[in-house]
C-alpha cells in the first residue's frame, strides 16, 4: 500500500514545489530534518542573542532543572558566570556541563556571590520564606547503593541457578525514595541536608519444580515489605545516609499450598534496624562506601542477631553524550559486598555490570539493564540463613 502511494505522494510534492518556485525548471531534494537542542530554542541565530537575553534564558532554565539549588546565573561577551552552586562536586559539574553545552555559550565560570552583590539582588529577588526546599525533585543526596538487593527502587529480573527458591525464577522489585525536605548550607562543611521516606516491595516466584496444580505455570514464594526513613547529608565528594528502617516478610500462598509443612514450620523474619552509610567518590568514575548496621529489634520466632556491615564500590566508565536522544549513556561494575553477625560473619558477594542511561551524568532518574552474580545467602525472608547463589539478567528504574 506505501509502495502504490509513494509516486502519487512525490507527485503532489514536485506539483506544489512547481507552484511555488516557478522561477526554477529544477526540481527540490527533500531532505530529512533532525531536531537537535539549537532547533528547540526560541531564536533563530542564539548566537547573535543579546547578553541579558542569553542571561534570562539560561536563568529560566536552571530554575526549572535545579530548583532546589537556587543558581544565580550573570552572562557577559557570552561568558557564563554562575554562583550558589551545590557543594557536592558531582552535582556541580553535571550543572556545568549541561550549561557549556548550550549553543552560544563561550565558556562556563564559578563565582561566589559576594555580600554586596547579595545585598543588592535582595531589593529586587524575592527572598524564601522557608529555610530549605520542601519535596524536592531534581536529585538524590546520597545515590542508592547500584548492586545492593535491597534498595528500594524498581527492577524486573531472570534469576537462573538458586538453589533455596528454584533453578528458574522471575525476581521483581518495586520501591521509591521520596524527599521530604532539603535544608541548605548546613555544618561547618556548608552541604546540604535531607529527610526522606522510602518504601519497597520484593517478591520472588519460582518456575520450576512445580506440581502443576490447577493447571498453575509459578508460584509465589516471598514477599518483602520494606520502609524506612532515610537521612541524608552531602557536600564535596562525600554523601552519607542515615537510616531507621523495617523489613518484614511473607510466605507465598502458593508456595505453602504446594509445600504444606511450612505451615508449622513458618516463622516471621522480620526486624528493624539503624544503619549508617559512607560514600566517597574518588573521581567522575569511581565511588566506594562502608557502612555498619545494627539490629534493633527482631521478631522473637526468627531472632536476628546484631550487627552487620556492608561495604562496596563502583565504576562507571567511556561515558557518552548521546546528542540525538539528549541523554548520556555509560557501561558501569558494581561489587556489593555484606557481613552479617546472625550468619557468622559469612561472606555475601553481589557483582552487577550493565549499561546505565540518565539525562545528565549523575543526576535524575536513570535506567540499567544489567547481568549480575551473587554467591553467598538467600536475602528472601524466611530464607535468610540458607546458602545460595545464581544468576540474573534485568533492568531497574528510578533514582
Amino acid at each position: 500500500m506505501l509502495t502504490k502511494m509513494t509516486p502519487v505522494f512525490l507527485a503532489c510534492i514536485s506539483s506544489v514545489l512547481g507552484d511555488v518556485g516557478s522561477q526554477s525548471e529544477e526540481i527540490a531534494v527533500i531532505e530529512p530534518i533532525l531536531l537537535t537542542r539549537t532547533d528547540s530554542l526560541p531564536v533563530e541565530n542564539f548566537e547573535d542573542s543579546t547578553d541579558p537575553y542569553l542571561e534570562g534564558y539560561i536563568q529560566a532554565l536552571v530554575d526549572v532543572h535545579f530548583y532546589e539549588y537556587q543558581l544565580i546565573v550573570t552572562v557577559k561577551d557570552h561568558r557564563v558566570t554562575l554562583s550558589n552552586l551545590p557543594k557536592n562536586e558531582l552535582t556541580a559539574s553535571s550543572i556545568i556541563s549541561f550549561i557549556g553545552d548550550l549553543p552560544g555559550v563561550k565558556s562556563v565560570d564559578v563565582k561566589e556571590i559576594s555580600v554586596e552583590e547579595t545585598q543588592s539582588r535582595e531589593k529586587y529577588v524575592e527572598q524564601p520564606r522557608v529555610n530549605g526546599i520542601w519535596f524536592p525533585q531534581t536529585t538524590v543526596l546520597f545515590q542508592p547503593l547500584m548492586a545492593d538487593p535491597r534498595e528500594p527502587y524498581n527492577y524486573a529480573a531472570y534469576r537462573y541457578g538458586d538453589k533455596v527458591i528454584g533453578q528458574q525464577v522471575a525476581s521483581v522489585g518495586i520501591g521509591n525514595d521520596f524527599p521530604l525536605f532539603r535544608w541548605r548550607d548546613v555544618f561547618r562543611w556548608h552541604g546540604d541536608l535531607q529527610l526522606g521516606i522510602e518504601g519497597g516491595i520484593w517478591a520472588v516466584f519460582n518456575y520450576s519444580n512445580l506440581p502443576h496444580k490447577n493447571n498453575e505455570s509459578c508460584e509465589l514464594v516471598n514477599t518483602d515489605y520494606f520502609l524506612g526513613i532515610p537521612l541524608t547529608y552531602s557536600y564535596d565528594r562525600w554523601s552519607y545516609r542515615a537510616r531507621l528502617y523495617h523489613i518484614s516478610s511473607h510466605l507465598g500462598d502458593e508456595f505453602i499450598v504446594n509445600n504444606p509443612e511450612y505451615l508449622h514450620l513458618r516463622k516471621n523474619p522480620s526486624y528493624e534496624a539503624l544503619e549508617f552509610m559512607s560514600s566517597y567518590q574518588l573521581s567522575g568514575h569511581l565511588r566506594t562506601y562502608f557502612g555498619p548496621g545494627i539490629i534493633i529489634h527482631s521478631d522473637q520466632s526468627f531472632p536476628m542477631k546484631t550487627f552487620f556491615a556492608k561495604y562496596g564500590a563502583e565504576l562507571k566508565l567511556l561515558g557518552k553524550k548521546l546528542y540525538y536522544h539528549q541523554l548520556y549513556g555509560t557501561p558501569f561494575l558494581a561489587i556489593h559486598l555484606e557481613n552479617w553477625q546472625v550468619r557468622d560473619w559469612n561472606l555475601d558477594l553481589f557483582v552487577k555490570i550493565g549499561y546505565e542511561l540518565s539525562k545528565l551524568q549523575g543526576v535524575g532518574c536513570k535506567m540499567r539493564l544489567y547481568v549480575d552474580y551473587h554467591h553467598g545467602y538467600s536475602y528472601e525472608g524466611q530464607f535468610f540463613l540458607e546458602k545460595t547463589q545464581y544468576g540474573e539478567a534485568g533492568f531497574s528504574w528510578g533514582f
